[in-house]
């Protein structure tokens, strides 16, 4: 209770402190700009999309104020190449950055330089994912890499390497509202983006809210139990909730409970790794952390020796909700603090508002938990966007617009040519109403991060309304046919099915279409591949072995 209190104490403060200042409109005709996005977080923990899971008043009110978009997707489920095509409007084997491993291209022009160029003032507050000087910026404070959820270090553009005591969220929104108050150029337009390293794992939500989530229960989704019949990949993929999420570092059973019962830790963030995160607190964030989630453990210790694996399996999924979704009732909050200081100074009317994430997320839907396949809790994105007086409030769309399109959407509503070599299209037709403007009726992706941590196979696929067509090659090579419209579970891969012939053939037609238009290749992938295989046989890639690497190396095809 105490750090609730002190939490809307400072916020009622900082509230009023703000509005306190005089109202003010930009000078300028040109549109500032606030682009919202948080790390994995799934439009099924939005209740704008669907309220099932969890409330969250203060991101729905941007889908009130503006649109809200149901088919937006993104190019590559995963976290950096998410951003460098945000960024950069190209597809990543463009961009250089197809995964997490390999660097970003620093070479490439990005949005927010030309916005710079062109008489913008440009800041950046949170999680980038890559890179320590972040280039068309006039002020940053960013996580390095991951980032951390308590007390965590900030590379700054004037300060050096900082840290900051509390939690992350809170902090950032700090940040950028101090920013808003005491920097921004009152006759400049703005370019802000406010990034939350949330709810991306090891899911530590904040001292308040942990009393009221560790007690919720939640509904499991139809597709928990699912057993991949007909999908190869999904089979062999290595996020299932109950045989790779870590038992310590994703569950927070405490060490010396597994031991005392046995168990093997597994999963990426393992009790080695989730004591790099429980170090970072304080003594009274670890005390009140162990009021919370002793209980959990000593509870587990009661029940294990008579749980099956099926209960087992739903014991982690709870777990699993719990925190996740406790990570993102703090950047509800949060963005509702940022909302409630546009409103008090008058910054609302000539202001976009974009709130996103850089990919979907696996909340239990086939077992899983993270992103990566072309399948739809991954592909989606949340996309919300506000403009007051120009996007209609309270409206949807479900035109198939992706985070390629962000780059040339800031650039047109900006007036600022983009380049010729960006891939994507301006969203603005689509958010004003002109809907006859908008053409696109398919998307293409393509997931390269294998080998690597969980073990997806690479696919590229066409996406439409009604169909996606996948090709997954390297260790396997084979394809997908998903009705979306009969099949929105997309559990069955009606590929061979003789009534879809017709359709099938469409689909392979408009999907070698869309891989000469975005100048995608066989003999791409095979570069990426090459240079991927080499590193991880020196040791170089997360997750994997020299000897696995061998072992993959062996078994590759492509086509």
């Amino acid at each position: 209770m105490k750090s609730l209190l002190r939490f809307w104490i400072i916020g009622l403060v900082g509230l009023a402190s703000y509005s306190c200042q005089p109202k003010e409109e930009s000078k300028s005709d040109r549109p500032n700009i606030i682009f919202i996005m948080s790390d994995d977080h799934a439009y099924q923990a939005i209740s704008a999309y669907d309220n099932t899971l969890i409330e969250t008043p203060n991101i729905d009110r941007i889908a009130k104020m503006g649109m809200l978009f149901t088919q937006a997707s993104v190019t590559n489920s995963i976290c950096a190449p998410s951003r460098a095509t945000i960024l950069t409007g190209k597809h990543s084997h463009l961009n250089g950055k197809i995964d997490n491993h390999f660097p970003f291209d620093t070479t490439n022009v990005t949005f927010p330089q030309l916005m710079q160029q062109a008489g913008y003032q440009t800041a950046m507050f949170g999680k980038l994912h890559f890179g320590n000087n972040p280039k068309g910026f006039d002020q940053f404070k960013i996580l390095p890499g991951q980032g951390s959820y308590y007390n965590p270090d900030f590379i700054t553009k004037n300060e050096g390497n900082i840290r900051v005591e509390g939690y992350v969220t809170d902090i950032v929104t700090d940040m950028t509202l101090d920013w808003l108050d005491k920097e921004r150029k009152k006759d400049q337009p703005f370019l802000l983006m406010y990034l939350h390293k949330s709810p991306h794992r090891p899911w530590l939500m904040a001292e308040r809210h942990m009393e009221e989530f560790t007690q919720k229960t939640f509904p499991e989704p139809a597709t928990l139990f699912d057993d991949y019949s007909t999908r190869p990949a999904a089979a062999e993929a290595e996020m299932n909730i109950l045989t790779h999420m870590g038992w310590s570092g994703d569950n927070k059973l405490r060490p010396d409970v597994l031991k005392q019962l046995g168990i093997a830790d597994v999963g990426g963030y393992d009790t080695s790794r989730f004591n790099g995160q429980m170090n970072r607190f304080t003594p009274s964030q670890a005390e009140n952390f162990k009021k919370y989630y002793d209980p959990i453990s000593e509870e587990f210790i009661r029940n294990y020796p008579n749980i099956s694996q099926e209960d087992l399996m739903r014991w982690k999924y709870q777990r699993y909700m719990q925190d996740y979704l406790g990570t993102i009732k703090a950047v509800d909050e949060n963005v509702g603090r940022l909302l409630d200081y546009l409103e008090a100074n008058n910054l609302m009317e000539n202001t976009i508002i974009v709130y996103t994430s850089d990919q979907g997320f696996y909340l239990g839907e086939h077992g899983w938990y993270d992103k990566r396949f072309v399948y739809d809790e991954s592909f989606k994105t949340p996309l919300l966007v506000a403009w007051p007086g120009k996007v209609k409030a309270n409206t949807k769309s479900d035109a198939l617009v992706q985070n390629l399109d962000f780059a040339q959407t800031f650039l047109e509503a900006a007036g600022i040519p983009a380049p010729a070599d960006m891939q994507g299209e301006s969203l603005l037709p689509v958010l004003t109403g002109n809907t006859e403007k908008w053409t696109r009726d398919a998307v293409y992706y393509h997931y390269y991060e294998y080998p690597a941590e969980h073990m997806v196979n690479r696919h590229y696929a066409i996406v439409t309304q009604d169909y996606k067509l996948v090709h997954y090659y390297f260790t396997q090579d084979y394809w997908e046919l998903i009705d979306r419209v009969k099949d929105p579970q997309e559990l069955k891969n009606v590929y061979e099915d003789p009534a879809y012939a017709e359709v099938r053939a469409d689909l392979h037609r408009r999907l070698d279409e869309l891989r000469i238009k975005y100048k995608d290749s066989n003999e791409i992938s095979n570069g990426y591949i090459d240079r991927l295989l080499d590193d991880a046989l020196e040791g170089k890639v997360w997750g994997i072995s020299k000897e696995r690497a061998e072992e993959i190396k062996s078994k590759r095809s492509i086509n």
